[in-house]
């Protein structure tokens, strides 16, 4: 039931404010300019691949951290609250954090793009969106502490990165399918940042309290 729960917090992970809006941009430098499947892929697989590496050592590390994780839950907590905060102010346009900017900005120039400078750019998302999908992370992380074994703590991480990682990689494969959906997101997107705003602010709130 615990790794059930735990898949169902990846998918919530890929629905949430921050991933969600910025989909099209990532899939598109997959694809690359030639727009090539195989590619497309290839460069999805790799990206789950590695934010999973990252997501399945965050695993093992809160696993043989347990006792001290749990202990310390309600701090942890309020930390990441106060970041996702920040990151809701960041989308509604009213703080500019700019190593946000970074992170969401992506080259047009993605040619050079392979399977493991996929990776790479898989394992700089998991850093960089930790704190944004940290509702979902963080109950996954402290189940992971409670078990206090770390085979079960980075299983437990695999499959939430699985649950993460299937709608990208299906996105992927669908990707001309979902055009009109792409153009309508990018059509609101500053509509659709001001609400994911909204929503990080109260997910915030809810992690602090």
């Amino acid at each position: 039931m615990e790794l059930f729960i735990i898949f169902i917090e990846g998918i919530a992970s890929f629905l949430s404010p921050c991933v969600l809006p910025m989909l099209p941009m990532y899939v598109s430098y997959f694809a690359g300019q030639d727009k090539d499947f195989k590619r497309t892929i290839i460069n999805s697989l790799g990206f789950v691949l590695g934010f999973t590496i990252i997501f399945v050592l965050l695993g093992v590390f809160a696993s043989t951290l347990g006792k001290l994780i749990t202990a310390n839950s309600k701090y942890i907590n309020i930390i990441f609250g106060i970041i996702v905060i920040l990151f809701g102010l960041h989308y509604m346009g009213i703080l500019n954090i700019r190593i946000l900017n970074k992170s969401m900005g992506i080259k047009k120039n993605n040619d050079k793009l392979s399977f493991f400078s996929a990776i790479i750019f898989g394992m700089i998302f998991s850093v960089c969106w930790t704190p944004c999908v940290g509702v979902f992370l963080s109950s996954a992380l402290m189940m992971s502490a409670t078990s206090e074994n770390i085979l079960k703590g980075g299983i437990m991480l695999f499959i939430y990165s699985i649950g993460l990682g299937i709608p990208f990689i299906l996105t992927s494969i669908f990707l001309e399918r979902l055009k009109n959906t792409f153009n309508l997101i990018k059509k609101h997107y500053n509509i659709i940042n001001k609400i994911a705003g909204i929503i990080l602010i109260f997910s915030g709130i809810i992690l602090i309290f």
